[in-house]
């Protein structure tokens, strides 16, 4: 009765917001009780390959999607790549192959389980629903229903009002994990060091991933310019603050 109440109830508030509730105006610590989880994150992916955060219970489950996006590897990504659910009942299980530098981190975390669907718009995927247990074990018929049911939800709130781009716009706008600061970052690195969009992302991640730093804080230090990536030397711009940096 109290997770039917509860289901009912983050359904019935799940809406866009501008306002303090953030981008999707719901309980996301209610849904993940209704769903007998310990914590979900929903994400919608961009046109230019990033995955913005959008609504995410606090702990494990923001941890996670930051170390997926910094890594560029997880379930998160796979499932939208795939456009397919990506259910790991036990992570422990998982080859140690399939997400090499992912898994000893998901570990750490103390994350036994990790549920994936993804935001259908036909047959393209708009984003992922992502839910964690620490205890491993496939999630009951009955959850599962239910988790398809939000993941359904999400998708319309994504779109009501106006077409996938927007909805784009909106997410990059509202979510606090991200945002514009690694689309600015990514623009600037590709000017320094010469290359693309999405290969200056790319090393991004990897500056991140070797400095033991989530994307974000290397993102700040490039707008900032205390980090230059002009000639795709990765280090911090000494002293003189002139024209080494890009814009």
């Amino acid at each position: 009765m109290g997770a039917d109440h509860d289901l009912a109830a983050v359904l019935g508030s799940l809406r866009p917001s501008r306002a303090d509730a953030g981008l999707v105006g719901a309980d996301p610590a209610r849904c993940a009780r209704a769903l007998g989880v310990d914590g979900v994150a929903a994400s919608v992916l961009t046109d230019s390959g990033l995955s913005e955060v959008l609504w995410c219970t606090e702990g494990a489950s923001a941890r996670l999607e930051e170390v997926q996006f910094t890594l560029g590897q997880g379930p998160g990504p796979e499932a939208g790549v795939g456009c397919v659910p990506v259910l790991v009942p036990d992570l422990a299980r998982v080859p140690a192959g399939r997400w090499p530098v992912l898994l000893p981190q998901i570990a750490e975390l103390g994350i036994g389980a990790v549920f994936c669907f993804p935001l259908l718009v036909g047959a393209a995927c708009l984003g992922t629903l992502t839910l964690q247990r620490t205890a491993p074990g496939p999630l009951p018929d009955a959850a599962m229903t239910d988790a398809w049911l939000v993941t359904n939800a999400l998708t319309a709130v994504l779109l009501e009002g106006g077409d996938q781009r927007d909805a784009f716009a909106a997410a990059q706008e509202g979510s606090e994990f991200y945002g514009a600061v690694v689309h600015q970052a990514s623009g600037m690195v590709s000017v320094q060091a010469g290359v693309s969009v999405a290969q200056a992302l790319l090393r991004l991640r990897a500056h991140a991933f070797r400095h033991g730093r989530t994307v974000a804080e290397v993102a700040e230090d490039v707008v900032a310019r205390r980090l230059s990536f002009r000639d795709d030397e990765n280090r911090p711009d000494s002293a003189s603050g002139g024209g080494t940096e890009g814009s």
